[in-house]
């Protein structure tokens, strides 16, 4: 893993104001969606961490009491680019059967990480599995996939922020970023 923080411009796409006003509306239609406390999210590592957290606070203010669990799934690795191969990092550690499940994921881009994790988690019997996703690019499906709770449309460009990185860099910041010649 390189350690050096990368040399470039990123342009501020959503605020953290922004995000988190649009994570509450998420969480409202959760709960109007029919979930309830018997809900396991599935949180999709290490991109969705923050996302996640941030949306189970947000499920307890729409008075959901989840219970919590990871998946760790790459199609990426350090790139910028998907590999089209998914991979399971780290499995689950609850069992899925008859429960329903929300899969939160940070990006819905190619449809390939979150077609492949759904279809994992309906196949251990899962009674129903939706998803919630912060970002979606609508225009780079490789798969025929809709998430069923999006907070955002996101422009085709390559974002940082909020979890997301760019080869382990940028989790950190507070907003959603652009990085600028980063396509």
């Amino acid at each position: 893993m390189n350690d050096s923080i990368p040399q470039v411009q990123i342009d501020s796409l959503f605020s953290a104001e922004e995000i988190a006003e649009r994570t509450m509306a998420l969480a409202q239609e959760i709960r109007r969606a029919g979930f309830t406390d018997n809900v396991l999210v599935v949180a999709v590592l290490k991109g969705s961490f923050v996302f996640a957290a941030d949306l189970i606070r947000a499920l307890h203010h729409a008075n959901i009491s989840p219970l919590v669990d990871f998946i760790s799934l790459s199609s990426y690795r350090a790139g910028t680019a998907s590999s089209g191969k998914v991979t399971v990092l780290r499995d689950l550690e609850t069992d899925v059967a008859g429960r329903d499940v929300l899969l939160v994921d940070d990006i819905l881009e190619s449809g390939r990480t979150l077609a492949y994790a759904k279809a994992l988690i309906a196949n251990r019997g899962a009674r129903r599995v939706a998803t919630a996703v912060l970002l979606e690019k609508p225009g780079k499906r490789a798969e025929s996939f809709e998430a069923e709770f999006v907070g955002f449309l996101c422009p085709d460009k390559f974002v940082v922020g909020y979890g997301m990185d760019m080869g382990h860099h940028f989790r950190e910041l507070p907003f959603i970023g652009m990085v600028v010649g980063a396509d």
